[in-house]
């Protein structure tokens, strides 16, 4: 039996209720395609920052980097801070010292949710935002030498090497989409190159990469037109790479088309590495109610074995992601779920009995 070890962090506030029941889940998956997953949980984030004076020792990241997928629920909290007033987040220790370039994140719509888009077509959504995750506006997030009283300033800068490696991931899942069935066999590459040089750069650097797909559709969007679109017709997407900043407004966006933060999953990819975790938050105004939703966590656990799958050229896990996912349709497709944050009661407990009845 193949084995992998995952390196799990539960995090704060409700990541510690979801990761229990979700980490079962993905490993039920696993085995029952023949693969065992090891877990080992490492303590990090803003409740182990008050604890002990340290959000992630170094020790603990190494472990984490170890493994062969580190699988990472909310972190944070807004009640504990660091000194200067910043957010406590391992999760962007990860990713800059991984160097996880692509910010994988799926908008799937699931039937039996009420959605916002009254279009028939936006009830059956399946296209992905590909954010780049280590460079861009959000990489120069202190004061630049050029501050002072008056004026604040912040860089943007890209380079060729990571938006290439960005560009060529977004194309590869983009095959892999088309030969699933899914998608368009398209990769719209969103900037805003009519006004920033960097941007119409990269536009250069994404057409460089599009000429070695050439059985792949292509083509540019501004991040403002796009954003109309995604509201007016999101349909018409399949992979969207695009700039950091843009990438965190747009990815948003996508999660509201499917119901909320609590049903949007994502990844931060590398080379190497690649984290998996929910894109919602600690949510501490719930802690212990029972009502956090564990989806986005349990698809996150799908993306992951996917992830494992490809890189180690073992169809099984693939096929394991399929499978989870699949058991998160059907509940939602045939048990009227409906969690706390779309009006409904089901909870923790509900979500997860519902996606364990259809994973055998």
């Amino acid at each position: 039996m193949n084995t992998f070890t995952i390196a799990v962090m539960p995090g704060d506030g409700i990541g510690k209720e979801v990761t229990p029941p979700a980490v079962e889940l993905v490993k039920q998956a696993a085995h029952q395609f023949e693969v065992r997953l090891d877990v080992e949980t490492i303590a990090a984030g803003a409740e182990f920052y008050a604890k002990t004076g340290d959000a992630f020792p170094k020790e603990h990241y190494q472990q984490a980097a170890s493994a062969d997928a580190i699988y990472l629920s909310a972190m944070g909290r807004p009640d504990i801070r660091y000194p200067d007033g910043t957010e406590i987040g391992p999760q962007h220790d990860l990713r800059k010292g991984l160097n996880l370039y692509a910010g994988v994140r799926p908008c799937k719509t699931f039937d039996g949710l009420p959605l916002p888009l009254v279009d028939e077509r936006s009830k059956k959504l399946d296209f992905v935002i590909v954010r780049e995750s280590t460079e861009g506006l959000f990489a120069f997030p202190r004061g630049h030498e050029l501050d002072d009283d008056e004026s604040a300033h912040n860089l943007l800068k890209i380079t060729k090497t990571t938006s290439q490696k960005l560009f060529d991931y977004s194309f590869k899942l983009a095959q892999k989409r088309f030969q699933q069935g899914r998608g368009h066999n398209l990769v719209t590459h969103i900037d805003k190159a009519n006004v920033l040089s960097s941007q119409h750069r990269a536009r250069e650097w994404f057409d460089q990469v599009a000429s070695r797909f050439s059985e792949v559709n292509s083509n540019h969007q501004y991040v403002d037109f796009a954003a109309l679109d995604m509201v007016r017709r999101p349909w018409v997407f399949d992979v969207m790479p695009t700039e950091n900043q843009y990438g965190d407004i747009l990815s948003d966006i996508a999660a509201g088309l499917m119901g909320g933060m609590g049903m949007a999953p994502s990844a931060e990819i590398g080379d190497n590495h690649a984290v998996f975790q929910p894109c919602h938050g600690s949510a501490p105004d719930i802690m212990g109610q029972g009502k956090a939703n564990p989806t986005a966590m349990i698809l996150s656990g799908a993306m992951m074995l996917d992830y494992l799958g490809d890189k180690h050229q073992l169809h099984a896990l693939s096929l394991a992601a399929a499978k989870l996912e699949s058991a998160v349709e059907q509940a939602y497709a045939k048990e009227r779920l409906l969690p706390y944050e779309l009006g409904g009661n089901s909870g923790l407990a509900e979500v997860t009995d519902a996606v364990a009845k259809y994973l055998v």
